[in-house]
């Protein structure tokens, strides 16, 4: 057995973590019934840390809006309804843009929906480096957006297929013949001149077009427009360019790296006039930090208010802040918003000493939903 020296902090092991990330112009329609198939919940071991989802034209009527303000909207209630039996917790949603720290590695997720037609295409790109332009971030510590160590985008970014008939793309389709497709696909093309999105990876078209379909089928647009098929939904990545190292040196194992193991659409839901799509990454990585920022001491059993007493550490670098707060909460919480009820760090610290923090609630707040003094994440 070997033993270890408690001064000396352990190298962190390498981690795999695998994501799920879904992308859906879900056309106002409600939930159905199953997405099993979506969320990979059919397969007998279901190996995912994480999923991404985004959705396109959810229902934003006056009615629609109002409801979700009072209560989760239906799509977020339903995935949480499948997921949280799972141990998955709901994060932010509802924003072009969600950044978070990972391991001490920065990620961006960004889930867009682009001008539609196929005459636009200089407005998409346009709106592409736009969106990239307007992520600034109020904390000074956090890094240009190019400077993050990973990008995943996606969305329905509208791109479309030039110069084919109609008729020469669906007998493609048909015949499963997509690598004929490619070449005049409108994202295709940009890459090939645009360097900034060409920095931008994405998986092999090897499904049908995902748009555009009659609801309720998997017939391509029947209607008088007879629109031409396209590739409208896309999932795209970007890694952070690694340092040149000398080519007479064995280059070392990079400590973060993003392997595609799927990129797929399903065909089998037709409440939308999309088919969603899917990509299932592994990511691996080499932990930056070893320790969490903060640590919560085990406590006993509260029988009686003044049993109770909350400590925890705190990382040397860690930043503190007047809105600190701590929330109860019951066991298979689905966000971190479901708290039970909170109280402020700083009204209650009672001690502080080589880096513990001691916090004696008077009590806990009772939880009032329409309280701006209330803490939301």
């Amino acid at each position: 057995m070997a033993a270890l020296n408690p001064g000396k902090p352990t190298e962190p092991r390498s981690k795999r973590l695998s994501i799920q990330v879904v992308t859906w112009n879900v056309a106002s329609a409600a939930p159905p019934l199953d997405l099993s198939d979506l969320l990979q919940l059919n397969k007998d071991n279901l190996n995912l840390d994480m999923y991404v989802i985004g959705l396109q034209e959810m229902n934003c009527g006056i009615m629609s809006l109002l409801s979700d303000t009072a209560f989760e909207d239906p799509w977020s209630s339903f995935f949480m309804d499948v997921l949280s039996p799972l141990s998955f917790v709901k994060g932010n949603k509802g924003g072009v843009n969600i950044c978070m720290k990972l391991y001490g590695y920065y990620i961006s997720i960004i889930n867009c929906h682009l001008p539609p037609h196929m005459a636009n295409n200089d407005q998409r790109l346009e709106h592409f480096d736009r969106i990239l332009e307007m992520q600034n971030f109020e904390e000074q510590d956090i890094p240009n957006i190019l400077d993050h160590d990973l990008i995943l985008w996606f969305g329905d970014m509208n791109f479309r297929i030039e110069d084919f008939g109609l008729h020469f793309v669906r007998e493609s389709i048909k015949n499963r013949c997509y690598s004929d497709l490619w070449e005049k696909d409108q994202l295709s093309i940009a890459k090939r001149h645009d360097p900034l999105l060409r920095q931008f990876q994405e998986g092999p078209l090897l499904f049908p077009p995902t748009y555009k379909f009659d609801k309720n089928s998997n017939n391509y647009d029947t209607s008088e427009k007879k629109r031409k098929p396209a590739w409208t939904d896309r999932i795209l990545w970007r890694l952070k360019r690694q340092p040149q190292a000398n080519p007479n040196q064995r280059l070392p194992v990079p400590h973060f790296c993003l392997s595609l193991r799927s990129y797929v659409s399903h065909m089998m839901y037709c409440i939308s006039d999309h088919k969603p799509v899917t990509s299932t990454f592994d990511l691996e990585l080499k932990p930056l930090v070893s320790v969490p920022p903060i640590t919560l001491m085990p406590e006993g059993l509260w029988t009686m208010e003044n049993d109770m007493l909350i400590s925890y550490s705190l990382t040397p670098d860690f930043l503190s802040s007047p809105w600190d707060w701590i929330g109860l909460y019951k066991v298979g919480l689905r966000h971190i918003n479901d708290y039970v009820s909170y109280v402020w760090v700083g009204d209650n610290q009672v001690s502080f000493s080589n880096g513990l923090i001691q916090i004696q609630p008077s009590s806990f707040l009772a939880e009032d939903p329409l309280s701006e003094a209330q803490p939301h994440i």
